[in-house]
């Protein structure tokens, strides 16, 4: 005769898995973006004096170079966390700004930044104003109805033929 597990035992671990499953669920996701340091540590490894080259050959590539400054290069970290069904927010960001001197390519400054550092932007919420009248939807849709005229001087150039379907 073989014994049955009793009911309430299956709806209990039936829950517990549930459960478990539920909380597995609501942990954050982390991701990382930016300048994937694994051995090396822009803040330590460059040094005042340093070449171009040899910044190159510890770190690699600069995530971004200054627009108007192109001997300013900028190594950019940084880690979001994500909870379930809310936006993603940044809870870690480093900079490492690397300045070289224009004349001899070496190191001038090195510096670190952190999340403490940066500034929201609010945008401006004024409008660029444009010249014209502003369209409804239903008047870009049926405003050039009729308007349009069919060019067949094409087809009147034997050497210009085209293939019709």
């Amino acid at each position: 005769m073989t014994t049955r597990p009793h009911p309430t035992s299956a709806k209990l671990a039936l829950c517990g898995a549930l459960s478990v499953l539920s909380l597995s669920a609501c942990a954050p996701t982390l991701s990382h973006h930016g300048y994937l340091a694994y051995d090396a540590k822009p803040q330590t490894d460059i040094k005042v004096g340093d070449t171009k080259e040899s910044v190159l050959d510890r770190l690699g590539q600069p995530s971004q170079t200054s627009v108007y400054d192109p001997t300013e290069w900028y190594y950019i970290d940084q880690v979001s966390m994500k909870m379930t069904y809310k936006m993603p927010h940044v809870t870690s960001r480093s900079v490492t700004v690397v300045d070289f001197d224009k004349g001899s390519d070496t190191v001038k400054a090195v510096r670190t930044l952190s999340l403490a550092d940066g500034r929201d932007l609010t945008p401006n919420p004024n409008k660029t104003p444009t010249r014209g009248r502003s369209l409804t939807a239903l008047e870009q849709m049926l405003g050039t109805v009729g308007r349009q005229r069919i060019d067949n001087s094409k087809d009147q150039d034997p050497g210009n033929q085209h293939r019709r379907d």
